[in-house]
């Protein structure tokens, strides 16, 4: 299915965002996400606290869904909102590179597992690159044909 261009998305009202606001939103979405997780990681500690150190496992169930939950809720703000929070407070949003339209979930799955991976493998060297790149795209960008942009009208 081909996407049409977006009649909301007029390229001169947005420019790049670049890498450290990028980073700040970043970290703006950690710190959410571990302040709503905070209670299942305590649960979790508490069940391996005495628990002799060869036999605490590296990845637990409890850890495998925290981390699908927020693979899925990341996806769906991309999708539906364009953003998420930590984005949307710097007024940044992920579209589609030729589009303009805000990203579809096959380009949203593509780039959170396979462009993050991607990203993350050589020292998150790919996620620097945004600092770099004419377009502000880090690899998981590039991978999944997108741009991350800021109104500024």
């Amino acid at each position: 299915m081909v996407q049409q261009h977006d009649p909301r998305y007029d390229d001169s009202e947005y420019q790049y965002a670049g890498f450290w606001v990028r980073l700040v939103a970043q970290l703006v979405d950690s710190l959410i996400f571990v302040l709503l997780t905070l209670p299942l990681m305590y649960y979790q500690w508490q069940q391996i606290a005495n628990m002799p150190i060869e036999e605490i496992p590296v990845y637990s169930p409890m850890d495998i869904v925290i981390n699908l939950v927020f693979a899925v809720a990341v996806i769906i703000f991309w999708v539906k909102k364009g953003a998420t929070p930590g984005k949307m407070l710097f007024g940044l949003q992920i579209r589609d590179a030729k589009t303009g339209a805000f990203i579809s979930v096959p380009r949203a799955l593509l780039r959170y597992f396979i462009g993050y991976t991607v990203s993350a493998l050589v020292l998150g060297l790919g996620f620097i690159w945004a600092g770099f790149d004419a377009k502000k795209q880090g690899w998981h960008d590039k991978i999944a044909g997108t741009v991350v942009v800021k109104r500024i009208r």
